[in-house]
């Protein structure tokens, strides 16, 4: 039944109806099929599933289907509510609805209409209440949650390129959503606050691909700062690595990631856990509140019951090995479902098996249930969970209940692959039959689409016919096998005959109306014409090849002229135009075959009567009916095209045929025709899935149905009943087969259908008697799967000419008949034929064959012969084995592919050297070309000693603009340093001295030429230092950059300032080696003059001191023939030619030849041929010396004389000789070892030059060390300010949030106080409503005003296993919990509850005041849940808030930490210093600790000693100063003493002298010897101390004016640091102000206020501390000057 929707009219479609449209309608009889998709409980008895366009549902206990169909296309996503009876799926139309139905009335509820663009893929409802999520896919990918009661969309979050692969609620609570993709698993709680709703995401960190769970790692903010005080702050991988924005905070290094566990299905708890299935074979818990994650372990089983189940799978293992499958193991399945209940968890995976876990804690035990031997997909719970339904990927169905721990039940047996054809069973009005692409053959009652038997022949299937003359049925198979089906037996179907008629794949199969013909169209344009009765046995009768490829074949029956018209389609590809090719089969063919077909089984032309047509458009399908009308379905426009093949009708080119007639078809895609059997109706399907009814004769749309869908690929297959009453039509890749029938139609119509019916079964009732009585009797086929081996004998054929062509092989007499002796039974149909034609061939050509075998063999005897014979020569004449193969052919063939392979060869070493030169291009330019400076080496004469110089590339141009823009900006900023420093040279005039000030200058020169401070010796080995910046000077990222610049300048001259060097010590070498060549020419004449054999020690430069050599190959490297062109070898003979007739030339010359044979071949004896000459003897010297006359001895005197003069001359010669060779070689060795020292000093200055190149990249290292820690700091910064920009935004939001909460529970507060009140004062109005009523009466009434019902159980029986309960409730369970309690008032609002003596009246007015009175109460319980979960909302909102200022207050710090980090790099620098070795001592190994030592210039030092020193020599002079100055007031006080005592005397005297009368100065004259001396010594000792006075006082002065002067110096420099530090301060106050706008922008009054406070404290303790030095202070003076009170006391003459 159709259960939903019509169909939209023809009109909408832009199509036209006939006169009688509102007659005519198509309805869905029944659908079948099977789609893999969410299976669901409706309600107890009911299951649903979709399929196609359609939704099925079926009964379990009935077994029969209801179908709803979906009339907007293909059904997407899919869910089921069992508890409200209510089902949602989707379209997969541009912007998809979600549709609610009810059941079993399947009454559309409401339409979901979302955001979707595309599709959705998941759909799940909640267990209470009316939610419902849903998920979309590709481009928005958005988790929605709906109200499908109220059609509002209650909350979305959106996860980009998140793909989904399932989404469930948790049953306890509607507001957990278990969210789960490939890889990872989500938590989403559902938020409520009043009528708004927020999803908040809760990832969970699943265990990785070994189950082991690791702590989460937070990257982007580490859990603390570590310090290096070389290498720096440590900062996160995402600062190091360059990123910033939401990149930053999600990155992960690779060594960081762990695979995790992928999850394949899971299920909620009771106790709201989720349990999770994995690919991985493990088994998790998680926690849905904590998201924590737990790995259930296997109990270990005692010994007894490891040793059975040890047997179990080894038995197990055994018997899928038999069966061909792979070995499952047991102890980890791969679980693809889960269900819970009470008594635990049941699951199933890709085993087949349903296993039963009994969970305890993190173990659990495992028992095997059931096996079904199929991969099972899912597992689902009936309402009452006493049913489980086990769903597999094959298509079927089971039923299991736990409760009786039976065997599983099969539900549904369909087929997982999709419906390839269905067909009407003759009579055609029962039963129809359908086959799979799987090879799946099926038979449906038509009444009901009751399946009634199945049979499979495991075989692909490429199309399917039944025969209208018996109940067989045909099936075409890929492989070009076609089999026949016995369907006398709807319940049992069987195979009769299989025929193989070609390796050609059979594309389609068509039976004439009267049942006599099958033809069968293969691939490459074969079309096999077969007799369709049994009797027969299928015999084929020949077959046909067209040229051009086939598209559509149809076929035709003549019953008056007895012949069968077959239509074909042809595509020709030249043009854009279609071919009709049409021939006709006549009954003789069955009756009398070979008079019409070849040898070969090929249909003669003339038996055939073919004729060809070609249309003006091209067209994808063709039909034709009587009077030459054909109708064709057009490619190119959606239009149906009319063709009269008459001349009439036909173009100028006599073979084109113009269309009559083109009807709008209303659809896109490629399509179809196919003809009623009436010929009154004509049916077009396409790529859309709406199948057209055309009348034939008008054109006009009678009926039309949307069956199909083009998100299923459309419609596949239509055929109509012989009847016409049905139509059975199946999609192409959705899986459904929909049978179609009459809704309505003009009686007519219907009768002149039946009419045909009638007189065609008239025709076929005899011989389908018949048939059917031989089809019953026919054999099953038993199928033997070698007979369809892909080896078919057409590839033995192919085999045979090279066997043949070996002459081994023909051994004996017919071996080549026995190539083809393969059984026919494996062989094609056309195969056999091939065969039986060889065979007659051979046997008429048999004396012929004789013939030939025996010159054969006489030739092959020969051959052996020869071959004996050339095993016996030498090698040199010996024959290549396959120069005897006397197959010339296969001779040149072989010749041809040696030439093939040389040529391939030749190719690919011509690519290889090719890509060789390239490389060597490319190597030679970077590495040879590119230099300015080519790579060489010196080498000693006598050590192991060698040198190389810098390979050095010029400098490009760009690094030459670098190096200038650098040089004139360090020339500019000396410049002003220079105009600065004599600035402040002029202001320090007045204070220092010309002396002081010289004394500076030379200071700062020799500060900034020391080399220890430059941290390098470069300045000595041609690098210029005086244009680097100084170490301290480097502040900012553009001084360190030019710094790099010119450290790598200094590094390029002092590479350049060695190559000289080298320079000169390799041209020494080479003039060296020129001298001693020179005295090695002289050492050989000497040699030789000597005839000594002495090896001359020749030095020469090797590849390494002159590397052009190695770019010249020379011919004695090449250790191979070179091979030479025709034309070369021509030119390199007559070279030869010519240097031998030359050489011949030279040797013909008579003048050296008569000089050589009179004198040696010189004109003049030299001094070098002395040790040559030798005088002769006399010539009487053979005689006795008795016999010699005088003259003779006298002769032979001069001679011995001679002879001793000669022999003097000689040995003379000789020591002179050996003189000069000693002196030569003492020479070379000299020379050569001061060379070897030459080279020795340029490699100890290469060394020293080396430190010098790693000194300055060591300080280029640090540079860009420190750049790049600068750049990462920024990055950082950057970083931590985008997460703040985003937690500002969500502390904005969250704060409005609250604030929008506050002011809604405030308002909600109101309304829940006054519904308070309005419950309290219903109360006290039923006291005055009631107050007439007597007091007795009144007490009874106010009982059972107070008396409430029963709390009422919802849906749920209280005896079920459903182990969720109620589960936890929502706000709008308030309604339901209303309606439910109301209908349990009903009962005791009776007339027998009420109280004796009360009025009815009243009666009735007291049960209105206590329904008002129970509904007032509900409403309050409602509003004060609604009212706790706004309160638990704002908590939670206020909760998030303070997180986030938590983070922004570490961000800042963060922040704060990153500016004082960057201003410590800044200034505290990375200085390199030149140590001298041991300059450096220290007491132990232990290195101190320089954390807080400060880096100051050594001037300072050395002037602070210089001033420690004065003022020690000070303290001396003046200790000595009070010494002696103490020793003269002991004198003094002596001396004092002294005279005292003598001026007592002199007293005493005095009084004796009084009475005397002199004056004083008389008495003084008169005592004292000598007056004048007196006077005169006291005058000069007045002066002297007057000296002495005077000279301490211009000390004293002095000293002040130098003490003035060293504080006038110290003032400038005060005045110098506060002018610094008032320029910091500006800058500071700068960023103060920066960071006030920042913090009043940031609302971050809090943070700010915060700080202050602390920063008050910081003050207030820092004033405390201060007071409290001032009062050390003062104690500390008080002391000292105790100390030196107690001093001077202690020590008097200090």
């Amino acid at each position: 039944m159709e259960a939903a929707g019509e169909e939209p009219c023809a009109e909408a479609l832009g199509g036209r109806r006939c006169s009688s449209a509102e007659e005519a309608a198509l309805e869905v009889s029944w659908v079948q099929g099977f789609s893999k998709k969410n299976f669901g409980f409706i309600n107890n008895q009911t299951v649903c599933y979709p399929c196609g366009n359609y939704i099925l549902f079926l009964n379990i206990e009935t077994k029969k289907t209801t179908v709803l169909q979906c009339q907007t296309g293909q059904v997407g996503a899919f869910a089921a509510n069992r508890n409200s009876q209510v089902l949602a799926f989707s379209d997969r139309k541009l912007n998809p609805v979600i549709y609610i139905y009810t059941f079993p009335e399947l009454n559309k509820l409401t339409e979901l209409k979302g955001n979707a663009k595309l599709d959705y893929t998941l759909l799940a409802f909640s267990f209470t209440g009316p939610y419902v999520a849903s998920y979309s896919s590709i481009p928005e990918f958005v988790l929605s949650v709906w109200n499908w009661q109220e059609n509002i969309l209650l909350c979305s979050e959106t996860q980009p390129g998140v793909t989904a692969t399932s989404l469930t609620f948790n049953p306890m609570n509607w507001q957990q959503l278990c969210f789960v993709n490939e890889s990872s698993l989500t938590i989403w709680h559902i938020e409520r606050n009043n009528d708004e709703h927020h999803l908040k995401q809760n990832p969970v960190k699943l265990p990785d691909g070994q189950g082991s769970v690791s702590p989460r790692k937070d990257l982007f903010f580490p859990v603390s700062h570590g310090e290096d005080p070389y290498h720096g702050p440590d900062l996160p991988v995402s600062a190091i690595a360059g990123l910033v924005g939401d990149e930053a905070e999600t990155f992960m290094p690779r060594n960081y990631i762990k695979p995790s566990v992928h999850p394949t299905a899971h299920c909620w708890t009771a106790t709201s856990e989720i349990y999770v299935g994995c690919k991985e074979g493990y088994v998790l818990a998680i926690d849905a509140e904590t998201c924590s994650v737990s790995v259930l372990q296997q109990k270990p089983l005692p010994e007894y019951m490891r040793k059975i189940s040890d047997v179990v799978s080894y038995v197990r293992r055994e018997v899928q090995k038999k069966k061909g499958g792979k070995p499952k193991d047991l102890q980890k399945p791969v679980l693809f479902a889960m269900a819970f209940c009470n008594e635990g968890l049941y699951a199933a995976g890709s085993e087949g098996i349903l296993f039963f876990y009994h969970v305890k804690g993190l173990q659990y035990e495992m028992k095997i249930c059931a096996d079904i031997l199929q991969p099972i997909l899912s597992l689902i719970f009936s309402p009452d969970y006493t049913i489980l339904l086990l769903v597999t990927d094959q298509g079927a169905v089971y039923t299991y209940k736990p409760a009786q721990s039976g065997e599983v039940v099969k539900l549904l047996d369909a087929c997982s692959s999709c419906f390839l054809a269905a067909d009407f069973l003759t009579p055609g009005n029962k039963y129809c039959v359908s086959v799979t692409i799987s090879g799946e053959v099926q038979v449906w009652l038509l009444e009901d689409g009751t399946c009634l038997s199945k049979l499979n022949i495991d075989i692909e299937a490429t199309a399917m016919a039944c025969c209208p003359s018996s109940n067989s049925v045909a099936v075409g198979t890929k492989g070009g096998q076609i089999y026949f089906l016995d369907v006398t037996k709807v319940e049992a179907p069987r195979v009769v005959h299989r025929i193989f008629l070609s390796k050609f794949p059979v594309l389609s199969l068509h039976y004439d109306q009267s049942g006599q013909f099958l033809i069968a169209r293969a691939t490459e344009g074969h079309i096999f014409i077969l007799d369709a009765r049994p009797s027969k046995l299928f015999q084929v009768l020949g077959y046909v090849v067209l040229a051009d490829e086939v598209l559509d074949l149809s076929v035709a029956s003549d019953f008056k002229n007895d012949l069968v018209e077959v239509v074909v389609l042809l595509k020709v590809a030249e043009v854009q135009r279609a071919r009709l090719e049409i021939f006709c089969l006549s009954s003789a063919l069955t009756t009398d075959n070979d008079k019409y077909v070849n040898a070969q089984g090929m249909l003669n032309a003339s038996a055939i009567k073919k004729e060809q047509y070609d249309l003006d458009y091209p067209l994808s399908s063709a039909v034709r009916l009587k009077d030459n009308i054909v109708y064709g379905y057009c490619t190119c426009a959606p239009f149906i095209c009319k063709y009269h093949l008459s001349e009439e009708n036909m173009l100028e080119d006599p073979s084109v045929f113009l269309s009559e007639k083109r009807t709008p078809s209303n659809q896109f895609g490629a399509g179809f025709l196919c003809l009623s059997p009436n010929s009154r109706w004509l049916a077009s399907a396409a790529k859309d899935g709406v199948l057209f009814i055309y009348h034939t004769f008008t054109m006009d749309i009678l009926a039309q149905k949307h069956s199909h869908s083009y998100q299923g690929g459309g419609i596949r297959s239509v055929v109509f009943s012989l009847d016409g009453k049905f139509i059975l039509i199946n999609g192409e890749n959705d899986g459904a087969l929909v049978c179609l029938k009459w809704k309505k139609i003009k009686k007519t119509e219907a009768k002149e259908a039946a009419f045909h019916w009638q007189s065609l079964l008239a025709i076929l009732n005899k011989s389908t008697l018949n048939e059917n009585i031989v089809l019953k009797s026919m054999a099953e086929w038993q199928f033997d799967p070698e007979s369809t081996s892909e080896s078919l004998p057409e590839e033995k054929f192919k085999e045979a000419p090279l066997k043949s062509s070996n002459v081994d092989v023909t051994e004996e007499e017919g071996n080549i008949t026995s190539l083809y002796s393969a059984s026919t039974s494996d062989m094609t149909w056309i195969g056999q034929k091939i065969k039986k034609v060889i065979r007659e061939e051979t046997q008429r050509f048999a004396n012929q064959k004789k013939e030939l075998q025996m010159g054969i063999k006489k030739l092959r005897k020969t051959i052996q012969k020869m071959m004996l014979e050339n095993e016996q020569v030498p090698d040199i004449e010996k024959l290549e084995q396959h120069e005897f193969n006397l197959d010339v052919e296969e001779q040149e063939r072989a010749q041809a592919e040696a030439e093939q392979e040389v040529a391939r060869a030749r190719k690919e070493i011509e690519m290889e050297n090719l890509a060789n030169h390239y490389l060597q291009d490319v190597i030679k330019h970077e590495c040879w070309d590119a230099m300015c400076v080519k790579g060489r080496a010196v080498k000693c004469f006598h050590m192991a000693c060698e040198v190389k110089n810098y390979p050095l590339k010029g400098h490009s141009e760009e690094e030459l603009e670098t190096l200038e823009k650098v040089l004139r900006l360090k020339k500019i900023e000396t410049a002003d340093f220079k105009v600065q420093k004599k600035n402040l040279e002029t202001e320090s005039e007045t204070v220092l001295s010309k002396e002081e000030g010289e004394k500076a200058e030379e200071a700062m020169a020799d500060d900034s030429a020391s080399d220890c401070l430059i941290g390098s010796l470069s300045s000595q080995y041609g690098g210029d230092t005086s244009i680097l910046y100084h170490q301290w000077d480097l502040h900012t990222r553009e001084q360190k950059v030019n710094q790099i610049v010119l450290l790598k300048d200094i590094i390029y001259k002092v590479k350049t300032a060695f190559n000289k060097e080298f320079d000169i010590v390799a041209q020494q070498k080479e003039q060296e080696i020129a001298r001693v060549k020179e005295r090695n020419l002289r050492i050989q004449e000497i040699l030789a003059q000597l005839d000594l054999q002495v090896e001359v020690w020749e030095p020469a430069l090797t590849d390494d001191e002159i590397p052009e050599q190695a770019l010249t190959v020379q011919d004695s490297e090449i250790k191979v023939e070179k091979y030479l062109t025709q034309q070369e070898r021509e030119k390199a003979e007559m070279l030869a030619k010519l240097e031998m007739e030359r050489h011949l030339a030279a040797m013909d010359n008579e003048r050296l030849r008569a000089l050589n044979d009179m004198m040696g071949g010189v004109l003049e004896v030299k001094k070098e041929d002395i040790l040559k000459m030798d005088i002769p003897p006399p010539p009487f010297i053979s005689k006795p010396e008795d016999v010699w006359s005088d003259e003779e001895k006298k002769i032979f005197r001069e001679h011995e004389k001679k002879v001793k003069q000669l022999n003097e001359e000689k040995e003379n010669y000789r020591r002179a000789l050996e003189n000069e060779l000693k002196k030569l070689e003492a020479s070379i060795q000299e020379t050569t070892q001061n060379f070897d020292e030459t080279v020795c000093k340029l490699s100890e200055r290469k060394v020293k030059i080396e430190m010098v190149i790693y000194q300055e990249e060591l300080k280029i290292v640090n540079l860009i060390y420190a750049l790049l820690l600068d750049e990462e700091l920024d990055t950082r910064e950057v970083g931590l300010h985008n997460f703040l920009m985003k937690k500002e935004k969500e502390k904005v939001k969250t704060a409005r949030t609250i604030q929008t909460t506050k002011n809604k529970i405030e308002a909600y507060l109101d309304t829940y106080e006054n519904a308070i009140v309005e419950e309290k004062n219903l109360e006290c109005s039923f006291t005055k409503e009631f107050a007439d009523v007597p007091a007795n009466l009144f007490d009874e009434l106010f009982q059972l005003y107070k008396h409430r019902p029963k709390t009422p159980m919802t849906e749920i029986l209280p005896g079920t296993a459903n182990p969720y309960g109620d589960g936890s409730g929502s706000a709008e369970d308030y309604k339901d919990a209303l309606t439910l309690l109301m209908k349990a008032m009903d009962e005791l609002d009776s007339p027998e509850h009420m109280p004796n003596g009360l009025d009815l009246s009243m009666w009735e007015h007291f049960c209105l005041a206590r329904r008002n009175k129970m509904e007032s109460e509900e409403l309050v319980k409602w509003m004060a849940l609604t009212l706790a979960e706004m309160q638990a909302f704002l908590q939670r909102r206020m909760d998030d808030n303070e997180k986030i200022k938590s983070e922004i207050e570490d961000i800042f710090q963060e922040l704060t930490w990153l500016q004082e980090e960057k201003m410590k790099l800044q200034l505290n620098l990375t200085v390199q210093f030149l140590l001298k070795q041991g300059q450096v001592e220290l007491e132990s190994t232990k290195i101190p600790d320089y954390s807080d030592a400060i880096l100051i210039n050594k001037s300072v030092i050395e002037e602070l000693n210089c001033s420690i020193m004065a003022q020690g020599q000070k303290k001396i002079a003046s200790m000595v100063e009070c010494k002696e100055f103490s020793k003269g007031i002991f004198q003094l006080e002596w001396e004092h003493k002294k005279m005292r005592m003598q001026i007592d005397d002199l007293k005493q005297k005095a009084r004796d002298i009084v009475t005397l009368p002199i004056s004083k100065d008389r008495q003084l004259f008169l005592t004292v010897l000598n007056y004048d001396s007196r006077i005169a010594h006291h005058i000069s000792v007045m002066e002297q101390t007057l000296g002495i006075m005077d000279k301490l006082h211009k000390k004293n002065v002095k000293n002040r004016q130098k003490r003035i002067k060293e504080l006038e110096k110290c003032i400038s420099l005060k005045e110098q640091a506060n002018y610094e530090l008032s320029l910091e301060l500006k800058e500071m106050l700068v960023s103060v102000s920066e960071r006030r706008h920042i913090f009043e922008a940031a609302d971050t009054r809090h943070v700010s206020e915060k700080i202050a406070k602390q920063r008050y404290r910081e003050i207030l303790k820092q004033k405390h501390l201060q007071g409290l030095v001032k009062e050390q202070e003062e104690q500390f003076e008080i002391l000292q000057a105790e100390v030196e009170r107690l001093k001077s006391r202690t020590f008097p003459i200090l």
